[in-house]
């Protein structure tokens, strides 16, 4: 057991614990109030484990902006809605499934026309494999690292996705296969592998860990889901521009970019031309 479930009049509030039996991710979430017009059905049964029983919550279908970033990959432990109780207190759980359906709304059955749980709110950042993401409620940034980075994300540059831009976002769990954050700005079809798209960042052992990575994304999720596309017009910041003015780079890092492209010129992965756009952007950065 690893949350306590508050009933108040219109809410469900799910506190988790903080030790170090908990997962991270529950840490980092902290609280979640689930309205009851959230919520499509209430299970019970016996858990995985004798001796216990699994309440579990069940939103609506487009509810929650972590689950629908999730995609259905988070695994049963992961699982912010399921509260697991010893078998003793089996009557206990049914009391509160009771209550629980008691207050399911006329909608229950129907998706969500919009997010009713709040996402995790921002700034965000974490570390990929190939670079630093960031977000600050209004625009997503992708800072290359050298050492992990594709070639064709070192020739496209850092880049900056403002919310109004964007139309997606695509989460692949770090525990699967070919596990990335991806992007996907609106007009713009999605190039190819995570690792060569300018748009994505790519996870890896001990880079874009779940309870990092996926509240990042359910963050995003929910400020695209916020604007309303045909009355957003595209940022002047657009994808791939450098950072506004008011944002300075630490120097040492852009020294090592620089080395880093002048790396890639030697090897004649860069045009002349194209080393010293960079490295002027670069320069511009500090």
């Amino acid at each position: 057991m690893h949350s306590a479930w508050e009933f108040e009049s219109d809410s469900v509030l799910i506190r988790f614990e903080r030790g170090i039996r908990t997962p991270k991710l529950f840490q980092v979430l902290g609280e979640r109030r689930i309205p009851y017009e959230a919520l499509s059905s209430i299970e019970l049964g016996p858990g995985a484990k004798r001796g216990t029983v699994v309440l579990r919550a069940v939103p609506r279908e487009g509810a929650d902006p972590l689950l629908e970033a999730a995609a259905g990959q988070l695994k049963e432990g992961s699982d912010p809605y399921r509260l697991v109780l010893p078998a003793e207190r089996e009557t206990l759980a049914d009391y509160y499934a009771t209550e629980l359906r008691a207050h399911l709304g006329e909608q229950a059955h129907k998706p969500a026309e919009q997010h009713m749980i709040a996402a995790p709110a921002p700034p965000h950042s974490f570390k990929a494999y190939d670079g630093k993401a960031s977000f600050d409620g209004s625009v997503v940034a992708f800072r290359w690292f050298w050492t992990g980075a594709s070639t064709a994300k070192w020739k496209a540059g850092d880049q900056f996705f403002p919310v109004t831009d964007l139309e997606d976002i695509e989460w692949r769990s770090p525990e699967g296969v070919s596990g990335h954050l991806r992007l996907r700005p609106r007009g713009i079809e999605p190039m190819g592998d995570a690792d060569q798209d300018p748009a994505s960042v790519v996870f890896g052992l001990g880079y874009g860990p779940v309870y990092e990575s996926l509240p990042f994304a359910a963050s995003v999720l929910a400020a695209v889901r916020a604007v309303d596309p045909a009355q957003a017009p595209l940022s002047p910041v657009s994808c791939g521009a450098p950072a506004p003015a008011q944002q300075r780079s630490d120097p040492a890092d852009v020294a090592e970019r620089i080395r880093h492209l002048g790396e890639l010129h030697d090897a004649g992965l860069l045009t002349d031309d194209e080393f010293s756009s960079k490295k002027a952007e670069l320069l511009a950065e500090l």
